[in-house]
Formats: C-alpha cells, structure tokens, sequence
C-alpha cells in the first residue's frame, strides 16, 4: 500500500484507539437517504440504496472509485440545531446523532451489509452560500462527514448504525496536506493530470489553480509527475489504485 492520504500513526491520538479491542457498538440509525442522480439539481429522497465496495452510491453523481469522498453523512442535529430544511446539508444520509463526534479513520456499519470508511469532514462549499447566504459560516464543520464504501450492499431508511473507532489511519483535514501526499504517493515513471489529484484529494476542480504553487514545494523529480493536462503525459497515467487500499488496518473480526 502506498501511503498517499493515510497520516503516519504518530498523528493517531490515543483518543482515536480502539479500546478494548476492536467491536461494533451501536449509535443510531438512518434517518433519510439521498441520491444525487447526474445533473439534477436537488437530491433525490429514497428508501433504500445500493452501494459498490470500493465505488460509491450505485447511481450517484460522486461514486468515484478514486475519491475520498464517495458519500456524505450529515447529522439530524445540526438540522434541529440550525433549523435547516431537508436535504440542505446535501448529504446522502442523515442520520439521528451528530457527526461531529466522528474521526476520519472510523468505521460505520449500516445494516447488516453495508460499511463505511469516514475520511474527513466536509465544509459547506460556496453553492450551498450561493442557496442559503450565511450557511457556510453558520454551519461550519457541522456539514458532515465524508465516507468511503469498504463494504456493498443495501442501505435503508432505518437500519441500525454502528461504530468502531480508529480501524484506519486519519486521513488530513487540510486540503493541502491531503494534496501533497497524493503527489507523493505517484510511482515514479508515472503521471496523474491536475483533475485526478483533485479527485484524489477530495477537493473541487476550481482548486486546481492553486497546484502549481502547492506542487512547487516538493523535489523537481516527484512535482513533475503530475501534469496539467492529459495531452502533454510523458508516460503511463496512474490509476491510483493503491492510495485507497487499507486492507491491512482492517481487524477481520469486524466483518464475519
């Protein structure tokens, strides 16, 4: 595995350590589901959802298998907290306790099938503001919390959620941090373009303006494997298939 995103165990507090071994422990439900189907402009209520390992909502317009963010969680807390309207925060689930307690590293399991990997959280991005001005200072890290799919399968409204703490290393809240570790982890004699890092890193296309400058703080020999644009690769495209493999974090008795 390489380790792109994944913070060294020094930046793990003790805080975030299994205690008494690993377990799933209970801490809610699902309260609504949502699907952001292509390019229509409102989430899309529903049911249920079906979810690929390793890719996302079936049918969502952020399944990527090469995204930290594959998913949203956002919490009915902030909804009473803030007096928001449905589906405000854009989450595909919201769920019936706050997410500001959750690490990037934990692990949620919906059901009795589904299991998330929480990467980091999520701020109100600037067309939520364009919606609802003010939501962005208002809601703050309240938004939610991002996930990855580690296991498919069917997720429904009201199906129990449980928690494990810290199965995988944390994943940086800095945009910039989470950036310059996907940089790295490119194999040398391989390139990735400016879109993939940001869909690597998780953060929007607009923030690709500000790469050159970033990239510019790393050795020629890493910061010249990633590229502008497509056309001008001077070698193989990297898939980044290993950024997202934590295999060896997972405890195999969470998932008989």
């Amino acid at each position: 595995m390489i380790q792109g995103l994944l913070l060294p165990s020094s930046f793990t507090t003790r805080s975030q350590q299994p205690r008494g071994g690993a377990r799933w422990e209970r801490v809610g439900s699902v309260q609504s589901l949502y699907c952001r189907v292509a390019k229509e402009p409102e989430p899309r209520p529903q049911m249920q959802l079906q979810t690929m390992a390793n890719y996302g909502i079936v049918g969502d317009r952020h399944a990527c298998p090469h995204s930290p963010r594959q998913l949203l969680i956002g919490g009915s807390p902030a909804y009473e907290r803030f007096g928001l309207a449905a589906a405000t925060l854009r989450e595909n689930l919201r769920v019936d306790f706050s997410t500001a307690d959750l690490r990037s590293g934990d692990l949620l399991r919906l059901g009795s099938e589904v299991v998330l990997w929480l990467t980091f959280h999520c701020e109100p991005c600037s067309l939520m503001e364009r919606r609802q001005p003010g939501i962005v200072k208002t809601v703050g890290k309240h938004r939610g919390m991002l996930a990855r799919v580690l296991r498919g399968g069917t997720m429904g409204v009201g199906d129990e959620i449980s928690l494990t703490r810290a199965s995988v290393p944390a994943i940086s809240e800095d945009w910039q941090t989470r950036v310059i570790g996907v940089a790295r982890a490119v194999p040398a004699g391989h390139f990735i373009v400016y879109r993939q890092l940001a869909e690597m890193a998780g953060v929007a296309n607009a923030y690709c303006r500000a790469f050159p400058k970033l990239l510019s703080r790393l050795p020629v020999d890493v910061s010249s494997r990633v590229i502008g644009a497509a056309r001008s690769l001077p070698g193989p495209l990297w898939n980044g298939a290993e950024l997202f493999d934590v295999a060896q974090h997972l405890d195999q008795e969470l998932f008989p």
